[in-house]
């Protein structure tokens, strides 16, 4: 018989690699370079709510976020 802590850890690993592909079944793999942008609307920083569709071809449209900003690292 098979040593409890491998047992487990071999259970362990036959659930993640069952599950691990399962959990992005069905998942909406989201736009590819060079696809057009879905319409979305954000706050900006002076409180208006900004839609793609207001800017979009009036003028140049860059967007941009930095994940790092506001943070103590």
């Amino acid at each position: 018989m098979l040593p409890t802590r491998f047992g487990a850890r071999a259970l362990w690993l036959a659930l993640a690699l069952v599950l691990t592909p399962a959990a992005s079944f069905g998942q909406d793999p989201g736009p590819k370079a060079g696809d057009a942008a879905p319409a979305f609307s954000l706050p900006g920083s002076d409180g208006r709510l900004h839609s793609l569709s207001e800017h979009l071809g009036v003028r140049p449209v860059v967007i941009a976020w930095f994940p790092k900003a506001f943070t103590k690292l």
